[in-house]
């Protein structure tokens, strides 16, 4: 099973879905703002990609983060500010068997989506 997280007025995750359909993909989607996303699936995720892939600094939510907030430099304190502000993660994240992929990236789709 395809499930996606994101926010659906993301243009990534806007693409991923059309991408999705485009191929007609069944898969589910996740919002992270009116879902969130807990930090067992972090600890998940970042042991697949690290959570300087997943932490998304070029957000909006990144710059208005405070300096403090923003020196993260562990895990732990990623997935708490994750936790926090699910906003922050790179989107759209795409969960697939036991692979993971973070972003946009349509060779990537199909390599894992339709290989």
């Amino acid at each position: 099973m395809i499930v996606i997280y994101g926010i659906p007025n993301c243009d990534s995750v806007k693409k991923a879905l059309q991408w999705m359909k485009a191929n007609k993909l069944t898969y589910t989607f996740h919002d992270f703002r009116t879902q969130g996303v807990n930090s067992s699936k972090l600890k998940l995720w970042t042991s697949k990609v690290g959570w300087d892939i997943l932490l998304n600094k070029k957000s909006t939510t990144w710059r208005g983060l405070s300096n403090e907030e923003q020196s993260v430099s562990t895990n732990t304190q990623a997935i708490k500010l994750l936790v926090k502000f699910p906003t922050l993660i790179k989107r759209p994240v795409i969960e697939y068997n036991d692979s993971l992929l973070v972003g946009f990236n349509e060779e990537s789709y199909s390599q894992l989506l339709k290989g």
